[in-house]
């Protein structure tokens, strides 16, 4: 006989896909209205205390869906481990492929490897080499959390969600609204045809030869830290800091 009644991870899915649509769906009474932003509020101040003492990052970008025999997959990796080594804690959304290979090679550098991974209907496991986790239930906040720490960005081959999340950074530096921190691309052939398409928009004027600045491209992570070392380390003058004191007062542990 079939059962009618649902699982705790099922239950927890329909939740989550309940209230993106009801935050989609238009204007509702004031009550619900109120609560709506309470929670996205309460979601950023756990982001903010969460993340407050990882030290400078750099995000790591790519698809989830990259396997562990895939060229793309070890090059993630060396990156982690790399990045580490120069003192960096090293961010990604937390999940497998790509952001799997980013927090393993941190680890495997014994440096920090923290994930900010999202709750979706399908939802996705994090990946086994995170030292922290937050988890978040709306994507606007989630990618707050991934730009505000890092001092750069490195992104590999990925879906919608991965160009979102290049665009977003492209976009705030563009605006003024952050720094120009470096923008690695990884997998020179995989973003030639957006390489050749922002070319494009320089010579329609839609945006200027300028916006593109920050980024690089390269298929070697040994430039890409170079690139790193001098455009974001060297530059911002980032150094070895004291450890942030940490407030009993404020429970931060």
């Amino acid at each position: 006989m079939s059962s009618l009644s649902l699982s705790s991870t099922s239950r927890q899915e329909q939740t989550s896909d309940q209230t993106e649509r009801l935050f989609l769906e238009g204007p509702r009474s004031r009550r619900r209205e109120f609560w709506m932003i309470v929670r996205i509020v309460r979601e950023f101040i756990s982001g903010f205390r969460a993340l407050h003492f990882v030290g400078p990052c750099v995000t790591v970008f790519g698809s989830a869906r990259i396997l562990t025999d895939h060229p793309d997959y070890e090059r993630a990796r060396r990156m982690g481990y790399e990045l580490s080594r120069l003192g960096f804690t090293v961010m990604t959304g937390g999940g497998p492929g790509i952001m799997e290979a980013a927090n393993r090679g941190a680890k495997e550098a014994g440096g920090r490897s923290v994930g900010c991974t999202i709750l979706l209907p399908q939802e996705e496991q994090p990946n086994p080499y995170i030292d922290h986790m937050v988890r978040f239930r709306y994507f606007f906040v989630r990618k707050v959390m991934l730009v505000k720490y890092s001092y750069a960005f490195v992104v590999l081959p990925g879906g919608f969600g991965t160009m979102d999340e290049l665009f977003e950074a492209m976009t705030l530096m563009q605006t003024g609204k952050i720094h120009d921190f470096p923008v690695i691309l990884m997998s020179k052939a995989y973003w030639q045809p957006i390489v050749d398409f922002f070319s494009r928009m320089v010579d329609i004027g839609t945006i200027s030869a300028a916006d593109l600045n920050p980024l690089y491209v390269t298929d070697v992570v040994e430039e890409a830290i170079v690139h790193i070392r001098e455009h974001a380390i060297e530059r911002f003058r980032l150094s070895q800091r004291r450890q942030l004191r940490r407030l009993r007062l404020l429970r931060e542990s």
